[in-house]
C-alpha cells in the first residue's frame, strides 16, 4: 500500500535524524543549540533589570520586547552557527529548533498584543489558545513539508464575487492580515492612548476624544490597509458601506444617537470622570465614560451604565460641574421652652466643629415655621466633597447634636395628644383654673 506524501517527509525528517544521532558531527549541532540558549538567557538576565526600570511612553513597548526576547535572541545566535556549520556539517537538528524558536516568539509576541489591546477575560484566554494551537499546527504542516500541498489546495478553490475570482487561499490569507493588522493597530492605539491620557495640558473629556477618534481612525486604515494587501478591491466596501447606511436608517437609531451623543458629551464637557452627578433617580460619581455609555457609581457600591442618549434627552443634576460646593440641610425641632438664640449659637459651634464643614460661607440655622410640637429649624452647612456622602454627613451632625442639647437641657419634642370621653366628667385633677379657656369649648371658666 502507497503511503502519503506527508508520512514520507516525516519519515525522512526522522531518518536524517536518526542518521546524525549515530555521527559525531551531532555534537555540533548540540553543541550550538546549547551555546545559543545560554547567551540567549544571559542577554535576558541581563537586560530585564534595566528594561523593568523603564516608564513613561516607552513602558507598553518594552513590555513586549521583553516576552520576546529570549526566543529572537536565542533565534539570532542559532541561526549564526547554522549559517556556519551548514558548510561542513548537516543542519537537520538546528533547523528543527529554529523553527520551534519561531513559533515560541509568535506565540509570545501575539499572546502580548491580545492583552495589550484587551482587557482580561475568559475570551481572551481562549483567543490566546487558539493563536498557540494555530501556530503549533503550522509548524508541524512545514515540518512535514505538507504546507505547500495545503497552500495550492485552497488558491484552487475559487468562486465568483461580483466580476472577480476569489480563492480561499485570498480569504485565508485576508484573515490572517487583518487579525494581525488589527492587533498591531489596537497595541499603538493603546500606546498613543495611555500618551494622550497622560497629556497634563489637555481637559480629560478631550483626552477621551482624541483617543477613541485615534483608535477608531487606526481600525478604518489597519482593515484597509490589510485589505489592499491581499489584493482585494476596497471598492467592494461600497455595498457593505449601503448595507450600514440602510441598518443605521432602521434599525440601528438607538445604537448610532448614543455613539453620537458620546461624542457631543465629550466635546461640550458637560460631564467629566469625577462629578458627582444625579441622572433620573440615579445618583453617584462618574468612573468612566464611553462613545456609547456613562458608568454611574453609587455611594453604595452599586454601578449604574446609562447610554449617552439618556443624559442628553434628560436634566442632569450636577453637584460639581462649575463649583463642587454643595448645601447639606439638617432639619430639627426643639420645643417652645428652649432658648432660641442660644440654640441657634450652639447649632452652629457644633457645625464649625465638624472637619467636613466649611467655614466659608459658615453654617446657618433658619426657623422654618412654628409647628404643632415645637419651633422648626433648619441647620444648612457646605460642603466641598459631595462624593464621600451627604447622609453620613447628617448622622454625625445629629449625634453632636443629640449630645450637646442633652448637656444644655435643651428639649427636642414630640407629638402629645389628650383625648377625653364625652360625658364622663373629668377628674379633679384635670380641672381647668379659674380664667383659662378650655381647648375644647373655648368658653371662659367661670
Amino acid at each position: 500500500m502507497a503511503q502519503s506524501p506527508a508520512v514520507n517527509e516525516v519519515q525522512s525528517l526522522i531518518a536524517s535524524l536518526a542518521s546524525d544521532l549515530q555521527e559525531v558531527k551531532i555534537a555540533w549541532q548540540l553543541g550550538a543549540i546549547a551555546v545559543s540558549l545560554a547567551l540567549a538567557w544571559l542577554i535576558n538576565l541581563w537586560l530585564r533589570p534595566r528594561m523593568a526600570g523603564i516608564e513613561g511612553r516607552w513602558k507598553a513597548g518594552v513590555a513586549g520586547i521583553q516576552r520576546a526576547l529570549f526566543p529572537i535572541s536565542a533565534l539570532v545566535f542559532l541561526l549564526t552557527f547554522k549559517a556556519v556549520l551548514a558548510r561542513w556539517n548537516p543542519t537537520s537538528l538546528l533547523r528543527l529548533a529554529a523553527a520551534l524558536l519561531v513559533a515560541m516568539a509568535i506565540v509570545r509576541v501575539v499572546a502580548y498584543l491580545l492583552r495589550s489591546a484587551f482587557t482580561k477575560s475568559d475570551a481572551l484566554d481562549a483567543w490566546e489558545r487558539l493563536i498557540g494551537w494555530t501556530v503549533w499546527i503550522g509548524l508541524a504542516l512545514y515540518l512535514t513539508d505538507l504546507l505547500p500541498s495545503i497552500i495550492e489546495f485552497l488558491d484552487d478553490v475559487t468562486f465568483p464575487v461580483g466580476k472577480r475570482q476569489v480563492s480561499l487561499l485570498l480569504l485565508v490569507n485576508g484573515a490572517f492580515s487583518i487579525v494581525i493588522t488589527l492587533l498591531i493597530v489596537l497595541w499603538i492605539g493603546r500606546l498613543l492612548e495611555n500618551r494622550l491620557m497622560a497629556a497634563p495640558a489637555l481637559d480629560m473629556n478631550l483626552r477621551v476624544i482624541f483617543a477613541k477618534l485615534t483608535r477608531a481612525l487606526l481600525i478604518v486604515i489597519g482593515v484597509l490597509f490589510a485589505l489592499s494587501a491581499v489584493g482585494l478591491d476596497i471598492t467592494l466596501l461600497s455595498v457593505f458601506g449601503g448595507a450600514l447606511g440602510v441598518g443605521l436608517g432602521f434599525g440601528l437609531q438607538k445604537i448610532a444617537s448614543n455613539y453620537v451623543s458620546g461624542f457631543i458629551i465629550l466635546a461640550d464637557r458637560s460631564i467629566s470622570i469625577g462629578n458627582m452627578v444625579k441622572i433620573d433617580d440615579r445618583e453617584g460619581i462618574v468612573t468612566r465614560m464611553t462613545a456609547r455609555y456613562v458608568v454611574l457609581r453609587n455611594l453604595d457600591g452599586t454601578e449604574a451604565i446609562i447610554p449617552n442618549e439618556t443624559i442628553i434627552t434628560n436634566t442632569v443634576v450636577s453637584l460639581s460641574y462649575s463649583d463642587p460646593r454643595v448645601q447639606v440641610a439638617v432639619p430639627l425641632q426643639i420645643a417652645y421652652g428652649s432658648d432660641l438664640e442660644a440654640t441657634i449659637a450652639l447649632l452652629e459651634s457644633i457645625a464649625k466643629e465638624h472637619p467636613r464643614v466649611l467655614a466659608e460661607p459658615p453654617p446657618s440655622v433658619m426657623v422654618q415655621r412654628f409647628d404643632e410640637s415645637g419651633i422648626n429649624l433648619e441647620l444648612g452647612v457646605w460642603i466641598n466633597d459631595p462624593e464621600f456622602g451627604r447622609g453620613n454627613l447628617r448622622s454625625e451632625l445629629f449625634r453632636s447634636i443629640w449630645h450637646a442639647f442633652r448637656d444644655q437641657g435643651i428639649q427636642i419634642p414630640y407629638p402629645q395628644r389628650e383625648v377625653r370621653v364625652i360625658g364622663t366628667p373629668p377628674p379633679e385633677s384635670a380641672a381647668v383654673p379659674e380664667g383659662t379657656i378650655e381647648p375644647t369649648t373655648g368658653a371662659a371658666n367661670p
